[in-house]
């Protein structure tokens, strides 16, 4: 008996006869589970995508404006009887007149400019108009007065930060209303701010001083800036830079070309796959009690907070490295041993150069997640204020310094508002930054890779 004589398979059931253009109940419950699971799919893409879309709208409208800053300019006598009482230029004896000795300077200035405005206002008194300047500006006065002494006694144009306050109502954070209720700011004072602004003597511009000042006092918000812990994550990154990487890539390229297959090494694959998993906090105790109170290291150091991050990020990049090392395939290995090649050779000159996209993707990808670490560095002290710029490397290692995810936390610590502003532009540079360092994985990865 042929095929093409053989009986038909017995129908089982109520199962209905069926061909290629027949669709049966079984076939459209299936087709409907695909096209719901393709439907969970969508929706999960989707909610992902809008969560996203939410958390970079609320980042950039609360960190954006922390870009752009309000200044008074105004034009200053440097009244020589006060900064150079002996009038001879001596700068030992300018610099013994202190910050305070600025300030009626300051204060006097900016009550001449209202009066000469015609724009006094019902209820603004003198003391309110020295006010509506940011405490930060006697120190730029006197730093400008001792850079150039020869200047005393005449009239100079400035360019000053206005109060936290008024910057917030030109942005929309202070309102007439909150003013009246607000002990730092009152509504005469807005007021003699808008007129200030018609005349154009109260302008609003980008803030160079966000990214290059260092953090400012509680009473001094609007000349906070994040020159400091720009720095200070620099210098960790390069102490995780030039540790992690060599002692991660060798380690990777011994335990997986040259170890040998036993229980200690299964013991070591298991530890680092562990500690790949250990809360970065863990690690914060360990520099603790290691590099400070063992080996004496200094507190809110960059040098401390970088062998910490090395710590952190050494399970990463091994277990990265393996990944990139196992993806060589194995006939590149045999050809080179199969024409007298070592297994050193074959190693350094074969394998490795095949897996170095890999390799360098994963070592950024560790140093991306090591510069958004926050909890081990607050353990070694580094959310300390610190107003003085690290020195250069190596002695700038050991100098005190913060980190730009402990400066955003310090600011939402903060009470007044201002900060929470710069706390969000700081996240908007942290981001930035993290964007930058995948976008080198991802030209590293074009430009090495190979393609067998």
């Amino acid at each position: 008996m042929t095929d093409a004589t053989a009986p038909s398979a017995p129908v089982s059931g109520d199962a209905e006869p069926s061909s290629l253009f027949t669709q049966t109940n079984r076939t459209k419950r299936r087709n409907a589970a695909e096209k719901r699971f393709k439907a969970y799919g969508l929706g999960a893409i989707g909610i992902g995508i809008l969560s996203l879309v939410v958390l970079l709208v609320s980042i950039l409208g609360n960190g954006l404006p922390a870009f752009k800053q309000t200044y008074v300019v105004m034009d200053v006598t440097l009244d020589e009887s006060v900064l150079d009482p002996n009038g001879n230029r001596n700068p030992e004896d300018i610099a013994k007149v202190l910050t305070f000795g600025y300030t009626p300077i300051i204060r006097g200035a900016a009550q001449n400019l209202v009066r000469e405005m015609g724009g006094e206002v019902e209820g603004l008194t003198d003391g309110m108009i020295g006010d509506m300047i940011s405490k930060e500006a006697a120190g730029q006065l006197r730093r400008f007065v001792l850079a150039n002494p020869d200047l005393i006694g005449t009239t100079q144009e400035f360019k000053f930060l206005a109060n936290g306050r008024i910057d917030g109502f030109f942005k929309g954070r202070v309102t007439m209303e909150s003013a009246q209720i607000d002990s730092n700011v009152s509504p005469e004072q807005l007021v003699a701010a808008e007129r200030l602004a018609e005349a154009g003597h109260l302008t609003t511009s980008f803030n160079l001083g966000f990214l290059t000042a260092p953090d400012a006092s509680d009473q001094r918000p609007e000349a906070a800036g994040l020159g400091v812990a720009i720095i200070g994550s620099v210098y960790m990154m390069l102490v995780v830079l030039a540790l992690a990487l060599p002692i991660g890539v060798a380690a990777s390229i011994y335990l997986e070309e040259f170890a040998p297959k036993n229980w200690i090494t299964d013991i070591i694959e298991v530890n680092i796959s562990n500690l790949a998993a250990v809360p970065s906090i863990v690690f914060g105790i360990l520099g603790l009690a290691i590099f400070i109170n063992y080996a004496h290291l200094p507190q809110s150091a960059p040098i401390v907070g970088g062998l910490v991050l090395t710590l952190m990020t050494l399970p990463t990049i091994i277990i990265s490295t393996r990944a990139s090392l196992k993806s060589v395939p194995p006939s590149i290995k045999d050809a080179a041993l199969g024409v007298g090649a070592s297994k050193m050779q074959t190693v350094f000159h074969h394998v490795l150069p095949l897996a170095m996209p890999g390799i360098l993707t994963g070592a950024i990808i560790g140093l991306a997640q090591a510069l958004g670490e926050t909890a081990p560095l607050l353990l070694i002290g580094m959310v300390a204020f610190v107003r003085d710029y690290p020195g250069a490397p190596p002695e700038g290692l050991f100098d005190p310094s913060t980190a730009l995810p402990v400066q955003v936390y310090n600011w939402t610590q903060r009470s007044d508002p201002a900060f929470f502003e710069r706390a969000s532009g700081a996240i908007i540079v942290l981001l930035v930054l993290l964007v930058l360092m995948n976008l080198v994985a991802i030209i590293l990865r074009r430009r090495f890779e190979r393609r067998w």
